[in-house]
C-alpha cells in the first residue's frame, strides 16, 4: 500500500498541527538530578506532569509520553490541560504504532468534546490509525474497509477541514488497494477455471472502482473469462470498452488479439 507521505514526515506534520499555536504549560519540573522521577506516576501538579509528558514526546519516547498525557487527564480531569492531553495522548500512541490505543483516545475525545474545534483532528487521527494498518492485498481487508469508513466519516462531518482534503486523496489510494484485492481473487478464480466467479470479481472492479489503476487489466481479464465461457458478444463488448477508454494500453492489444483469434476460428491443416 503506497503512502502519501513517508511515515516520519506524516508524524512531523501531525505534530505541527497538534502543537501549532498552543502555549505550553509552565516550565517548572519536580524531579531530582537524575530526572527519573518525571516518569513515576505519582500525584503531581498539572504543569509538572504535562511538561514531563511533552519532554518525553520531544525525545521521541512516544509510549511513555502517551501514558503521561493519560495521567494529566486522570489526575486533573477538570483542568484546561486535560482536553489538550487527550489529543496529545492519541497522537503519541499513533506515533508509537499503538493504533488501538490511539483510536480509543481519539474516540474518547470525540465523545466528550463533539463540538470542539479540534474534533476534526481527532477524527482524522482515527482514520490515519486505520490507514497505517492497511495490509497487503493477499491479506484480509477488514482494516482497509475501516480506514475507508473512517475517512468517509471525516469528509461527511468536517467537509471544509484541511484534513478532509487529505482524506479525499487517501480514499483514492484505499479504493485502488481494494480493487487490487478484487483483482487478486479474480485471477485466482481464473487459474482454477472458475470463469463465472472470475467475471463477478472483475466486474466489481469495473463497476465499483472506476477510477482505480486496475480497470484496464480488469477489462482484459473479463474479456478472457467471457471467451472461455463461450460468450463472444460479451467478450467483444468488454474489449470495445477497453479500446474506447484505454486505446494505447497493452491490455487492449492483448484483448484485441484474443478477439481476432477467436473470430478467425481454428486454423485448418492441409
Amino acid at each position: 500500500m503506497h503512502r502519501l507521505l513517508p511515515r516520519a514526515a506524516a508524524v512531523r506534520a501531525l505534530t505541527l498541527v497538534l502543537l501549532g499555536g498552543v502555549a505550553l504549560a509552565g516550565c517548572a519540573h519536580n524531579r531530582g538530578k537524575s530526572g527519573k522521577d518525571s516518569n513515576r506516576y505519582v500525584a503531581r501538579d498539572v504543569d509538572t506532569l504535562y511538561n514531563a509528558a511533552k519532554e518525553r514526546l520531544d525525545q521521541y519516547d512516544y509510549r511513555t509520553a502517551a501514558v503521561l498525557f493519560d495521567e494529566v487527564e486522570r489526575q486533573h480531569p477538570y483542568s484546561v490541560w486535560a482536553r489538550r492531553a487527550e489529543l496529545m495522548s492519541a497522537f503519541s500512541y499513533y506515533a508509537a504504532h499503538e493504533y488501538a490505543d490511539s483510536i480509543q483516545s481519539a474516540q474518547r475525545f470525540l465523545s466528550i468534546h463533539p463540538g470542539n474545534k479540534d474534533a476534526a483532528y481527532a477524527q482524522y487521527l482515527i482514520a490515519v490509525d486505520y490507514y497505517e494498518q492497511i495490509p497487503d492485498v493477499d491479506r484480509d481487508q477488514k482494516v482497509t474497509q475501516q480506514a475507508l469508513d473512517a475517512m468517509g466519516e471525516l469528509m461527511r462531518r468536517y467537509p471544509d477541514s484541511v484534513y478532509s482534503a487529505d482524506a479525499r486523496l487517501k480514499v483514492d489510494l484505499i479504493n485502488d488497494h481494494l480493487a487490487g484485492k478484487e483483482m487478486e481473487i479474480g485471477r485466482f478464480y481464473q487459474r482454477r477455471g472458475d470463469w463465472l466467479a472470475s467475471t463477478t470479481r472483475f466486474r466489481k472492479v469495473i463497476d465499483s472502482f472506476q477510477t482505480s489503476t486496475h480497470v484496464p487489466e480488469a477489462l482484459l481479464r473479463l474479456t478472457e473469462s467471457y471467451l472461455e465461457m463461450g460468450v463472444l458478444d460479451e467478450a467483444r463488448r468488454s474489449a470495445a470498452v477497453l479500446g474506447a477508454n484505454y486505446p494505447g494500453s497493452p491490455y487492449y492489444k492483448r484483448a484485441f488479439d484474443l478477439i481476432q483469434k477467436k473470430e478467425a476460428g481454428p486454423t485448418k491443416r492441409g
